[in-house]
């Protein structure tokens, strides 16, 4: 009997991803911070991550290919359409969005959440580990 990963971990694996993702969305928004007519973005991650579930359990979605010459559509359904603009609280000369201290607060939200998806990743992990040695 084999063990299968994506039914003992569930959608967490994935969640760190999207996590990590959006990490990276917000310190490419701080980095921009003085950046004149730079607009901010975000993850919805509840957006992506039920987007993500439906996938799983419906399948994915796939393009058929009918000439060897298609450009093959990897990724498809993934990008720059789930990061959305964020808008800003008060309006800025040089039109920037971003408001560093909301992009601060929620980077350390999504830090923390992300902490939390790893811890209970990681007793997933332990909980496998202890059910194979037998203990």
């Amino acid at each position: 009997m084999s063990i299968s990963f994506d039914n003992a971990l569930g959608i967490h694996q994935q969640a760190l991803t999207f996590r990590a993702e959006r990490a990276e969305v917000l310190a490419n928004n701080l980095a921009n911070a003085d950046t004149p007519n730079y607009k901010a973005r975000d993850l919805d991650f509840a957006a992506v991550l039920a987007n993500q579930s439906d996938k799983t359990r419906n399948g994915t979605f796939a393009l058929e290919r009918t000439n060897a010459r298609h450009i093959e559509a990897e990724g498809l359904g993934t990008g720059d359409e789930e990061l959305l603009y964020r808008t800003p609280s008060q309006p800025s000369i040089d039109q920037n969005t971003v408001d560093a201290q909301i992009e601060q607060a929620n980077y350390a939200q999504n830090s923390v959440n992300f902490q939390a998806s790893f811890t209970l990743l990681n007793s997933k992990f332990k909980g496998l580990v202890s059910a194979l040695r037998g203990e």
